[in-house]
Parts: C-alpha cells; structure tokens; sequence
C-alpha cells in the first residue's frame, strides 16, 4: 500500500515538536547522503576477541542441537519457510525477489524506495526476512557443533554475495534501522560461531568489504535513529545491534562514540519500553519477546568485552523475564496480544524449539529461577551459549514471593483456575490501548478475553496475519470485531488513521481484579460506556462474562457481540447455545457456551468479503476458524451474559 496526502496529515499530527524537527534534520542528512558517500576509514590489526568460553559447545544439549543440524541441512539444500511461503531457492539465494508476488525490488538509492507499495516492491516482509542473515547464523552454529566446514563455506559465501549486492545505501536493505540492526547482531555471532574456521578471520576483519559494510551500518544506525512516536522496538534493535558491533567490532575511530551513545539509548529504551511491572509497554506479547532477546544478547557483548552496562538494564530484563513466567499457561504459551511478525532477535535454534521455554531457560540460567515459575523442560542451543558470555549475578532487587495475576500498568489479568489434570487460563485486557501516540501494534481490544483449557485456544485472539499489502485483512485482525469484545454501532473503539497508526485511542479503566473476579470498562464509543465483568469459578470449572452498555441509547445502538473460537474447536449452534468439542493429547474434551438470548447468533467460518472467521497461527499465514457472532441493540436496563462451561 501506499501512503496518502491524509496519511502523513495524520502521521504529523502525532508528533511532537521536537519529533518533527530530528525528522526534517533527517530528510536533510538523506538529500546529502545521496552524493556525499565516504569510505570506511583504514584499519589494521584488527583482532576478534569475543570468542566463546571454552566448553561452551559442549553444553548444547544433544536433541538441542541434532534439531539445529537438522535446520541447518535443509538450509544447505536450499530449502526454508518464511511466513507461510515455502522457499527452495536459498542455495544461491536472490536477495531482493520477493517469492510471494514473484516481484523484485527495484534498484536505486535507498530512501528512494517505495518499500510501502507491494506493486513497485513486492512484500517487503519477504524480502527483508532472509537479509537478517538469521539463517546463517543457524548455519554458523552448526559448523561450530559439527566442525563441518560445509556450513562454513556456505555462510562465507552469502555474506560475500550479499555484501556485493547490497553496496550502502542501495536498494531495499538500506531503508530500515531495525534491520540493520539485527543484520549487524546476526554478522558478529556468525563471527563468534565461525571462530574455529581457518577462513573466518579472512572473511570478516581481514576483509575490506567487510570492513566497509559493517562501518556503513554503524554510521547508518548512529544518523538514523528511531526517534519519538516511533521509538519501540526499532530503537530497541537499533541499538542492540550498534552496541554489539562496536563492541564485539570495535575497529573504528568512531567504535567508542558509537558503543557509548548506542548503551545510553538502550538503557534509556529499555526503561521507556517496558512497564515497571516487566511487560512491554507495546502490549504485544511478540514485541515481549523480542526485546527481551535484544537485550540479553546486548548485555552478553557487553560482558563478553568486559564493558560495565548499567543496573538498571539487567534489572528491566530480570522484570520483563519475571513477567512472562507471570502470564504464561500450563503449556508455557504466552497471550496473543497485539501485534506479531516473528521476529527474533536472535536465532541459533531449529524448528521445533519452543521461543518461551527458551527464554525461561535463559532467564532460570542468567537470573534464577523463582519457586513459583513453571517448570520448563524443553532444551535450546541458545541458552548455553547466552549464558556462557554473560556474568551471574541477581541485580539486587526484590522479585514477586508468589506468581502476580494482574499487572496493573499494562491492565493485564490472568484468571487461572484447576480443570481436573488441566488448567483454564484467562486472559482480560483492561490496558492502555498501545505504546506512543501512534500505538503501531496496538489492537481495537479493549476488554477482550483469551480463554484456554489445558493450553488450548478455546476462546482465542486470531492474531495479527500481515502488516503490508492487503489492507482489508490488516483492518480486520486489529478491528474490534476481530477480538472477543463487544462493537456498537459497527465502529472500532479507537480509531485507526492507518496500518500503524491510531488517532484516537479508548481509554480503560480496570475497576475490580482479584484472583477470580475482573471488571473494567472503556469510553472508546461516544456516549457511551462498554463494562465488563468476568468471573472464573474453579468448582464448577465456569467462566462468567457480563457485559453492559451505559450512557445514551437514543437512538438505538447496533451490537455486536464475538467470541472467537480456537482452530482446534468445533462448535454446534442451537439458537443461543453452542456446543464445543476439541481433541487434546488424544482425549477428548468438551465445553458448553450459553451466550445472551437477547441476541440473534450466527457462525462464521472462513468468510472473505468481508473477512471474518480466521486465526492466524503465525504471520503471514491463516486458517479458518470459527467466530460466534451476535447482533441486536444495546439496552441500558440489562447486561448481556455469557457463560463457558467446561465438561470434566
């Protein structure tokens, strides 16, 4: 899609004064970067000390890394996956072929670019994927397990490939500071991993066009911050990525400039990202995750290089790692909330290898684990290697006793109830509508609920689908429709201005959150008030959700009134009954929904003009699903109830 007259009205008028004149200072420095182009200043002598401990290797856990080499294999035969899209070409990859449109990027300077328009470029998320390299640095991890040099020699030429065909500031690689940021963190543990192959001195210090490329990243990443109403998690990675290379390729006259401002705007990120409860300000649970793996991997260059890194870093990331112990199930899933591309900061694992229960194992390993903490059984090369670099230590700070069920400055409860062997877990969102007065990956979600049985989706949050391209699907998965809440009139409760951009954000207030009792409204329709009360009853394995609409109601205002099943659930519709069924681990299980009578119900599945019926498992890729809908009018004289009852 491309951005209208309208759009950048709207985009303006979310900034600050001061956001307006770095951003002018920006359009200035592009205009003269686009004849002034220096060279990467001479180095010699340059050395890479930022090996791994020894030993290190050894303890990968076997099934850890017989998974990777697995990974690692198909990649060597060419073949990968990247949000949805099935790829066989990455032998000899095309680093601007986008294989969802077919398209390529066009040529030119970077900021010339029409990387928003899917007809000019392709799908840019394609095409940005595979130059994160973060599929050599699995590649690199291999050879550093197997010492075979085939991984090596494919890694070093791709990099010689991509170098060459991506000369600074050309073409679409040179457009977004997120993605240099972890290309950079990507290239110096390809560096660390390759550090027993005779070729990987020749390939990185030793090697002007490297040399100039990571030198064209760092002064890129140090003129072209995030800055103001875009300032989450780009900023985060940005400097993440600056930080690690001026530390771990600290060869530059500019290295120690570049190293201190990139700490200084990660602490100070990090701090202005994260809630004080250690959840993420953008109340997007991947966004979550990848912060907290950006950071990690910062604080292990910082101490892989003996740099000191302020307490206050170690103590966000020990909150953030607290936090999603906090909120995960039985099953070690986190909610889906917000927005999700993934993305990871830092990839070394093969398919199969859980992102949580990996992050759990990092944080057990650097932090402690806490008594309360789910246990976490699954193994990760990572781990290991994270924990190898980064010195012990608990930052002297006083950690939950028991497990926290409600974050009051994200607005986030979990309800958890026993259901025989299994769990319900309840998740209602009573917080701030997103991050930053753009809120990018916010949803229109306010007071929703994600309902699991034995980590099951039962009642679940379709997810986020794609960002760019298809506008009608973006609206719809971030639309309150699209969540299971309640709409009048037709209408989001905060008003989107574009794909990540809201112009107006509803306003909620959590009113009662116990250990089985939540209520919270929101003023996101004028004139009226949406509240809603959920009750979790473990005896009788019962979730309660009332509903009400109070203010004016003259005229008559539309509902409508969604609960979203899970692709695992199949639901029988009777007048305002539905059974649902659902298979887990081979044993079948069974819930009732008695939703409100004064409402007509019907179920969609599957629809597409206009869409509704869908969950998207991960980006780019979604499946039907059913969605229970039911319309009539608001009456401020009764609630509308609906009741989950779970059999056995």
């Amino acid at each position: 899609m491309t951005m209208s007259a309208g759009w950048y009205l709207r985009r303006l008028s979310r900034m600050g004064p001061r956001e307006v004149g770095g951003r002018v200072g920006d359009a200035v420095r592009r205009r003269r970067w686009r004849s002034a182009r220096p060279g990467c200043p001479s180095v010699t002598g340059a050395r890479f000390t930022a090996v791994l401990p020894a030993g290190t290797i050894a303890a990968v856990p076997p099934d850890a890394a017989k998974r990777l080499i697995a990974e690692a294999d198909r990649l060597m035969a060419g073949h990968a996956e990247y949000f949805g899209v099935e790829r066989d070409d990455l032998a000899d990859p095309d680093w601007w072929y986008d294989p969802k449109t077919g398209r390529r990027a066009p040529w030119g300077y970077a900021f010339d670019v029409p990387y928003r328009n899917e007809d000019a470029v392709g799908d840019i998320k394609q095409i940005w994927e595979l130059s994160r390299h973060q599929y050599l640095t699995v590649l690199a991890a291999a050879y550093a397990i197997t010492g075979d040099v085939r991984y090596a020699e494919r890694v070093a030429g791709h990099l010689r490939s991509w170098w060459a065909g991506n000369a600074p500031l050309r073409g679409v690689h040179w457009i977004s500071g997120i993605e240099l940021g972890i290309r950079l963190l990507s290239w110096v543990w390809i560096r660390r991993l390759l550090d027993g192959w005779p070729g990987a001195a020749g390939l990185f210090e030793g090697n002007p066009v490297a040399l100039n490329q990571i030198w064209h990243h760092q002064r890129w990443l140090a003129a072209f911050p995030s800055r103001g109403s875009s300032a989450n998690n780009h900023v985060i990675a940005e400097a993440a990525g600056q930080f690690a290379a001026a530390c771990a390729f600290g060869w530059f006259p500019s290295s120690a400039r570049w190293r201190a401002d990139a700490l200084r705007s990660l602490e100070r990120h990090l701090r202005s990202n994260t809630f004080a409860s250690g959840l993420n300000r953008e109340l997007a649970t991947e966004y979550h995750g990848l912060v907290l793996e950006l950071g990690l991997a910062a604080v292990a260059e910082a101490d892989a290089a003996d740099r000191p890194v302020p307490a206050s870093i170690r103590l966000v990331l020990l909150r953030m790692t607290d936090a999603l112990a906090a909120v995960v199930d039985s099953r070690l899933r986190p909610p889906r909330q917000g927005d999700a591309d993934d993305g990871h900061g830092l990839v070394v694992d093969g398919a199969g290898t859980d992102r949580w229960a990996s992050l759990l194992a990092t944080g057990e390993a650097v932090f402690g684990r806490l008594a309360w903490w789910p246990t976490v059984t699954g193994t990760d090369v990572r781990t290991p290697l994270l924990a190898a670099l980064i010195k012990p230590g608990e930052p002297a700070v006083k950690r939950p006793a028991s497990r926290p069920a409600h974050f009051a400055d994200a607005g986030m409860t979990i309800l958890r109830a026993p259901a025989g062997t299994a769990e319900i877990w309840c998740r209602c969102d009573g917080g701030p509508h997103g991050f930053l007065s753009i809120a990018a990956h916010a949803h229109a979600d306010a007071l929703s609920v994600e309902v699991r049985h034995d980590g099951v989706d039962v009642l679940a949050d379709p997810g986020t689908y794609c960002y760019h391209g298809q506008p009608e699907w973006r609206l719809y998965f971030r639309s309150t429709l699209g969540h299971n809440t309640l709409q009048l009139d037709g209408r989001d409760q905060s008003v989107s201005g574009g794909p990540f951009l809201w112009t107006r954000h509803a306003q909620t207030r959590v009113q009662v959150a116990d250990v089985d009792h939540w209520c919270a409204e929101h003023d996101g329709y004028q004139r009226s008030v949406h509240r809603r009360r959920v009750e979790l009853t473990a005896a009788s394995q019962e979730l309660r959700v009332v509903d009400e609409v109070r203010g004016q109601h003259s005229p008559r205002r539309a509902v409508h009134l969604a609960f979203h099943l899970g692709p695992a659930i199949a639901a029988d519709l009777a007048g305002n009954r539905a059974v649902l069924t659902w298979t887990r681990d081979g044993e079948d299980r069974s819930a009732v929904l008695d939703l409100p009578g004064q409402l007509s119900w019907q179920a969609h599945r599957g629809e597409s003009d206009p869409p509704l019926g869908w969950y998207s498992a991960g980006f780019g890729r979604k499946e039907p699903a059913t969605t229970l809908v039911g319309t009539g009018f608001a009456d401020g004289a009764q609630g509308f109830t609906t009741v989950l009852r779970f059999r056995g």
